[in-house]
């Protein structure tokens, strides 16, 4: 079976909007914070996580990015001093990423900008009708 040509207008439409508000939302930290939108991303998973600290391969789950993409990402967070590995308690082979207090400072400031630009650039243009349909649909495609 294929998608209607209605059904297609709706999947393009979805991915380009996507793809428009994280090119902004990615502009705005890298010019404002120097933060790219993944490693914001890595910082807000970690601050949340218990002990703000996440196994690599929960932390690739979390954020969406291959584990060879999240290694060479906290890397390089690592050298910023965000982050800091750890070895996880009664796994030999076990490694973890942990939010530093830099890294979660980097985090409250760089959140002020992204916030704001998700209010700017998605909030802002739908009304709360919007909002809950856009959730709902967006959990049912998520599960």
């Amino acid at each position: 079976m294929t998608p209607s040509v209605d059904e297609l207008g709706a999947w393009r439409a979805f991915l380009r909007a996507h793809a428009t508000i994280t090119r902004v939302l990615e502009a705005e930290l890298v010019a404002e914070q120097d933060l790219s939108l993944a490693a914001y991303d890595v910082l807000v998973q970690l601050a949340e996580a218990p002990d703000r600290r996440l196994r690599m391969t929960e932390l690739a789950d979390a954020v969406l990015l291959s584990r060879s993409g999240v290694t060479r990402l906290v890397d390089r967070m690592e050298r910023g001093g965000l982050v800091s590995r750890t070895r996880v308690p009664g796994d030999g082979r076990g490694v973890a990423a942990e939010l530093t207090e830099a890294g979660f400072h980097r985090l409250r400031v760089a959140a002020r900008t992204h916030l704001a630009g998700v209010l700017r650039h998605f909030v802002a243009r739908l009304d709360a009708d919007d909002l809950c349909a856009l959730e709902r649909i967006s959990r049912r495609l998520a599960d």
